[in-house]
């Protein structure tokens, strides 16, 4: 027999255990063996990992492309789904637009033309969130049927011109969604305290960027993420805390999990390796919603990650343009930065220093994942019958991000100029081979990613 892709030289990882001297057979996307070298089947294409490590493709369930919309040239899904690739990524959940009103993936009409969109131009598998709105709770069980992989809900604004949903209408969207099985994935900040402080240092005229963390203080998550878990525990609804940033979520996400309720959380980088410490010294890049806080939370995420009250690494990929980003004037800033070629690199990084393990990190960037949104084990899994989705890592590389280097078009990020030790140097998406040594080397083979049920 002969296959398509056979990767060998491996040393498979996956969340339970690593394997020395193993490799991998592909056949039309699938997994179709998993084997010592000297077994393998021959095939039409053989990468030798040598001796480097293989991760189930990593799964960002947290990403912003910016089209179609308006506001493309932050962000296409060629220049993005290049970053994903070239960081390790081999599916994105992309969330529903925050910023054009006229492409909100509200509905199937809208569903379908991002769809479309990821589908002629990403070198990556895609998931589609639809987006809960005061005024399409009507269409959302539709959207399930088209195949989105989950919700996202708003309780308070990220960005100009999207107003957070009322408490009834969550509530009400909580329970109809809670019959479909699909998870909703809640922006967690308190609208109307974060409205007020705003009013508040207008009044004194400040406007220098440690005002963004007093705005979106600790209180404004907390209160929020316990909101929704009471909600949640209402209606029935699976919910999946996005971009958890506090000390204070982890501790109201632990609390839930240990009385069954169907929470999930995800945290980022950034959460994980800056802290209000870095604010000066990076200036306006490090807005960010919710913001980047105190070192005691940062720690205090560590612990939940350690512990599994955090279950996903997700980017919150959310490009803009150096005039959005660059700038004196908090009132001028937007909030967001791209993620998706960083996170790998960073995370590895801390592997390296001891501070977990590679089959921990398995868990948290993909496992996880594919279990909480339904893609398990199409996704997620290095078993026979899974999709080909190969990670394939250089624990021993060593470099230094630069900004200027990034595929997306936003060429900014906080973390330019940090040293990094490991870093993603083969991409394999369904046994194409997408990303080779930082360079892109596949035409868009992006499919739709729909939940088994």
């Amino acid at each position: 027999m002969t296959v398509d892709l056979v990767v060998r030289g491996c040393r498979i990882v996956t969340s339970t255990a690593t394997l020395e001297g193993f490799g991998i057979a592909c056949d039309e996307g699938k997994i179709v063996q998993i084997s010592t070298d000297s077994t393998l089947p021959a095939a039409d294409e053989v990468i030798d990992a040598k001796g480097n490590f293989v991760l189930p493709g990593i799964v960002d369930t947290h990403v912003h492309m910016r089209d179609p919309g308006d506001t493309v040239y932050k962000e296409d899904w060629t220049t993005g789904s290049a970053g994903a690739a070239c960081g390790g990524v081999t599916t994105v959940f992309d969330m529903p637009s925050a910023l054009d009103t006229a492409y909100e993936v509200r509905d199937i009409s809208t569903f379908r033309r991002k769809e479309e969109a990821a589908r002629s131009q990403s070198v990556v598998d895609f998931a589609l969130y639809g987006l809960i709105k005061e005024d399409n709770l009507d269409d959302l069980v539709k959207m399930v049927g088209v195949g989105a992989v989950g919700f996202k809900v708003f309780f308070s604004a990220s960005a100009p011109g999207a107003p957070p949903i009322t408490d009834g209408a969550a509530v009400d969207a909580f329970s109809r969604i809670a019959k479909t099985g699909r998870r909703i994935a809640v922006h967690a900040e308190n609208a109307r305290m974060i409205e007020r402080n705003e009013r508040a240092f207008k009044t004194m005229g400040r406007g220098d960027v440690m005002v963004h963390l007093e705005i979106r203080n600790n209180l404004s998550e907390a209160e929020a993420i316990q909101r929704a878990i009471l909600f949640a525990e209402a209606t029935g609804a699976k919910i999946h805390i996005a971009h958890m940033s506090s000390g204070s979520g982890v501790d109201a996400v632990a609390a839930a999990k240990s009385r069954g309720l169907p929470v999930s959380a995800e945290t980022c980088p950034h959460y994980l390796l800056l802290s209000s410490d870095d604010y000066k010294r990076i200036g306006s890049v490090i807005r960010v919603n919710p913001p980047v806080r105190h070192k005691t939370d940062s720690e205090r995420l560590w612990l939940g990650i350690l512990d599994g009250t955090v279950d996903c690494i997700g980017t919150d990929h959310a490009p803009h343009s150096r005039e959005e980003k660059v700038t004196d004037d908090y009132w001028k800033t937007l909030s967001g930065f791209p993620g998706l070629e960083t996170s790998a690199r960073l995370m590895l990084t801390q592997i390296n220093s001891g501070r977990l393990s590679l089959n921990q990190y398995v868990k948290l960037s993909s496992e996880n994942a594919a279990r909480l949104f339904g893609i398990y084990p199409q996704k997620g899994a290095l078993t026979v019958g899974a999709d080909c989705d190969l990670t394939i890592v250089d624990m021993r590389h060593e470099g230094v991000i630069k900004a200027e280097e990034l595929q997306s078009k936003s060429k900014v990020t906080p973390f330019d100029g940090v040293r990094y030790r490991g870093k993603p140097v083969c991409t394999i998406v369904r046994g194409n081979v997408v990303m080779e040594d930082g360079e892109i080397v596949s035409k868009p083979v992006g499919q739709l990613v729909k939940p088994a049920s």
